[in-house]
């Protein structure tokens, strides 16, 4: 299903992404750790297709994204759905706007500047949004929902889009340990119940053990560790983060795993 091949990413002498490569055959939960600048945000640009690849392939089904251009491009970004950590959400818009803003690129220039939707786009975001426990938020301003509600709110986005791939860049880095259990628990039962493949760069090795299925560890740009999170052991967190193993464990460490995940979920949701 994904096929990455030797994809490097060089800014003046710097190889931010180094020759990587892995394999996922099948719509799986895979989190990529690693200290900043590992390169982790990187690779997801060049996923998304928001930063270009210096050289290598990524196919996906068969396709070598990094080689598309123009309208086949832009199709892909649609598949293809991005979370940021800082949400990119428009302040300032109502909250069921920026939902439909994830099919932005299926629409008219004429709809687009007079915000004009269909019944069953507003229909499809209100329940997305009901999904993810938010819908009584829908009329309010982004600006004015808390950040554990607005990233609800960016992956209500990409739901919109129906992608075939979530890509999640350190999404709960900037919440506390309810809303970033909730967070995570929002993705990991849309990759169980959707089947959608997610690939989220992660802040933490518990919440990687916790949540994943695969868990991809970088360092300087390049892969040093690739397996089930149960080999994530304190010698592969040393190799990961280059330090030694007790601050690898506690400078990666969250109370969220203090919290039990998917417990009373929807009166947890409601209640954030």
């Amino acid at each position: 299903m994904l096929n990455v091949s030797n994809v490097s990413r060089v800014f003046g002498k710097k190889a931010a992404v180094d020759r990587i490569s892995f394999t996922v055959d099948k719509p799986g939960f895979v989190g990529i750790i690693g200290r900043s600048g590992a390169g982790k945000s990187t690779f997801l640009r060049m996923m998304n297709r928001l930063t270009d690849a210096t050289s290598g392939q990524i196919f996906v089904d068969g396709t070598d994204i990094l080689a598309l251009k123009g309208a086949a491009k832009r199709a892909w970004q649609g598949q293809c759905a991005m979370i940021f950590q800082q949400f990119n959400l428009v302040p300032r818009m109502d909250v069921a706007s920026n939902v439909m803003h994830g099919v932005l690129n299926r629409r008219s220039t004429l709809a687009t500047m007079f915000n004009l939707w269909s019944e069953a786009d507003i229909t499809r975001a209100l329940s997305i949004l009901d999904r993810l426990g938010i819908a009584e938020q829908a009329p309010k301003r982004a600006e004015a929902l808390s950040g554990g509600q607005q990233q609800r709110v960016a992956i209500a986005r990409a739901l919109m889009q129906d992608p075939k791939i979530i890509l999640a860049d350190e999404p709960i880095a900037s919440l506390d340990p309810m809303n970033a259990q909730i967070v995570m628990d929002a993705l990991h039962r849309i990759h169980t119940e959707d089947g959608r493949m997610v690939i989220a760069n992660l802040h933490t090795l518990d919440t990687a053990r916790r949540y994943c299925d695969r868990v991809i560890g970088m360092r300087d740009g390049r892969i040093v560790f690739d397996g089930t999170p149960d080999l994530l052991t304190t010698s592969a967190a040393r190799d990961i983060y280059g330090a030694d193993a007790s601050f690898s464990e506690a400078a990666t460490s969250t109370s969220i795993d203090t919290l039990p995940r998917d417990q009373n979920y929807a009166t947890t949701l409601l209640g954030a």
